[in-house]
């Protein structure tokens, strides 16, 4: 469960950290307030939230089991524990 929690935090930071690495590169001040005007935020903040969606719409679409399988719960069988799996 954290693997996918952290992806979705990395593509939500993504932009801010191209940004602030795009301002270092220029030697512009990166922890200047000017350097980070109202506008340009709204459109980092627009960025992220689309990359975070894409990345839930992917995952929604190709991610997880075929379509019509079942899915057989973790159990023992003859003393040995058989993990779960879609069939």
């Amino acid at each position: 469960m954290v693997r996918p929690v952290l992806t979705e935090v990395v593509l939500f930071v993504a932009p801010f950290v191209a940004y602030a690495l795009f301002l270092w590169a220029t030697r512009a001040g990166v922890l200047e307030p000017a350097s980070w005007p109202v506008g340009r935020v709204a459109w980092l903040l627009v960025a992220a939230l689309s990359l975070t969606i894409a990345s839930f719409v992917v995952l929604a679409q190709w991610g997880g089991a075929r379509p019509n399988s079942t899915y057989f719960p973790a159990h023992y069988e003859n003393g040995r524990f058989v993990p779960g799996q879609t069939r």
